[in-house]
């Protein structure tokens, strides 16, 4: 029984996820459309243009921490992997 509701709540979640992403982004559209929001718009990407070498340190930052999870991914793929019979 308690299967059968949550199915239910997924079910009227799944109903409603389409239409409330499409009002979503027509507001989001709406208002980049409007004055304010190309101002806004024109404001951020004058930002993003004066500042590259920010971006460049945050790209370097975020590349090392994937590394260390790649490396630590890594660590524990090699773990898990089957070694040799004890009694052998």
């Amino acid at each position: 029984m308690l299967a059968c509701a949550a199915c239910d709540g997924e079910q009227t979640m799944r109903k409603w996820l389409v239409p409330l992403v499409v009002v979503g982004a027509g507001g989001l559209g709406a208002f980049f459309l409007s004055e304010k929001g190309r101002e806004t718009l024109k404001r951020w990407l004058a930002a993003l243009d004066q500042s590259p070498g920010r971006w460049e340190e945050w790209n370097e930052a975020a590349q090392s921490e994937l590394d260390g999870i790649q490396a630590s991914l890594n660590q524990i793929a090699q773990s898990l992997e089957p070694h040799g019979e004890p009694g052998r």
